[in-house]
């Protein structure tokens, strides 16, 4: 990372991504974009326990969707069940336990669900920072695990599902932080010079929104997006970034903030009518690159990218 993507991204930060960043964005927002009825409409929130998973999940649940919920955690999957149904009372909630960094799992959970429900939303939102280099029993570095190979399991998983209703959708939560990293196809899980787990997780979301932009120029039948939550006062922040959190939280989004485009991206017309994969910050399209940064990959290494991905997903499946 360069020193002038650092500085420009973290001026652009406390101007843009704080919770008075999204105050003076939400003045432009038309309310009646999010009064819709969702009732028979699915969707799939990996990483919903807590956070702004749990805060677009209610607002979903608000407005009649069946909502599934992919939890690590089964206790605290079944709390937020029990929260979410009673903020929204709407009991067509259900939890699935899936751990989004063992990929074999991943895959049984897509094959497993696809049998039995239909999906109009697939909203992928569950992340990982782990700050030392960790490998999974599977031998995959933990971050890359999750936020990248799991997230794109289960979605390329569950296309065909998504392409048998009306209107489907895909929302990747990524993260403004990758805009400080170029997507570095030749050491996918760091195995090169010293491990920093925010680069790392700021490259995973940098991967993200490739593979967005990737699967919207291959499958013309869904609608993808990715977006940037801004900077919010999660569970998540306050473990994985506990310095940054102490001297931010009183400039930080509430969770709801955070999860207000995801909300926006899922359930509204205006977000429908948007080109897909279009990467987005409070409820409108940005760049994914900061001015000369020269953070752009090329055509060659973003196919490189889905091309190894695509062979170390075929690995895991029975």
């Amino acid at each position: 990372m360069s020193l002038y993507r650092n500085t420009v991204w973290f001026l652009k930060g406390l101007q843009e991504y704080t919770k008075g960043g999204y105050e003076a964005a939400a003045r432009r927002f038309n309310e009646a974009d999010l009064e819709v009825n969702m009732s028979g409409r699915s969707f799939i929130i990996t990483g919903a326990n807590s956070g702004i998973g749990k805060a677009a999940a209610c607002e979903i649940a608000k407005r009649g969707g069946t909502v599934h919920l992919l939890c690590r955690n089964e206790d605290r999957a079944n709390e937020a069940r029990k929260d979410i149904v009673e903020q929204s009372k709407n009991e067509n909630i259900h939890v699935h336990l899936v751990d989004m960094s063992n990929p074999r799992k991943v895959w049984e959970f897509a094959s497993g669900f696809s049998q039995k429900h239909n999906l109009h939303v697939l909203i992928n939102n569950a992340g990982c920072m782990v700050n030392q280099r960790e490998l999974t029993e599977d031998g995959l570095e933990k971050n890359f695990a999750t936020n990248t190979l799991g997230t794109y399991i289960l979605t390329t998983a569950l296309f065909p599902t998504l392409k048998k209703s009306e209107n489907p959708r895909v929302i990747t939560v990524s993260s403004g932080g990758m805009l400080v990293q170029k997507l570095n196809v030749e050491d996918l899980q760091f195995e090169k010079g010293s491990f920093d787990g925010t680069m790392a997780y700021a490259q995973n979301k940098r991967q993200q929104v490739t593979m967005t932009e990737q699967w919207a120029a291959q499958h013309k039948e869904i609608h993808f997006s990715s977006m940037h939550p801004g900077w919010a006062d999660t569970p998540a922040v306050q473990s994985s970034m506990p310095d940054f959190h102490a001297k931010m939280k009183n400039k930080l989004r509430t969770e709801a903030q955070g999860a207000d485009t995801v909300v926006w991206l899922a359930i509204s017309d205006a977000a429908s009518r948007q080109p897909s994969g279009l990467f987005f910050q409070d409820r409108q399209a940005v760049s994914t690159h900061l001015p000369l940064a020269s953070s752009r990959s090329s055509p060659a290494e973003d196919q490189k990218l889905m091309s190894k991905l695509e062979e170390l997903a075929v690995k895991f499946k029975s």
